[in-house]
């Protein structure tokens, strides 16, 4: 069963980084999609899955419909991603 992880940007020199980690970590189990805030979707979907996941900053990580802890209130790291199943197979 692929890992859904949602990434949530505001394309800016502090969300580009994790954006990068999150690729370079993903394994063939993790299905990567990444929203732009700034452009937003065409659809507006992403703007329904901020409310959703109760994302109050970015960027912000979602693993299996899940926002990640420490994108509640503190810096996202690579121990922290591989910690929530991004890149395990």
């Amino acid at each position: 069963m692929k890992r859904q992880v949602e990434v949530f940007t505001a394309n800016c020199p502090v969300c580009d980084p994790v954006v990068e980690m999150i690729r370079e970590l993903a394994c063939g189990r993790c299905e990567v999609t990444t929203y732009d805030l700034v452009k937003q979707c065409e659809d507006k979907t992403c703007l329904d899955k901020i409310a959703e996941y109760g994302i109050k900053k970015v960027p912000a990580v979602v693993v299996s419909g899940e926002l990640l802890d420490c994108c509640k209130d503190s810096a996202i790291t690579e121990a922290k991603l591989v910690e929530a199943g991004i890149g395990q197979s």
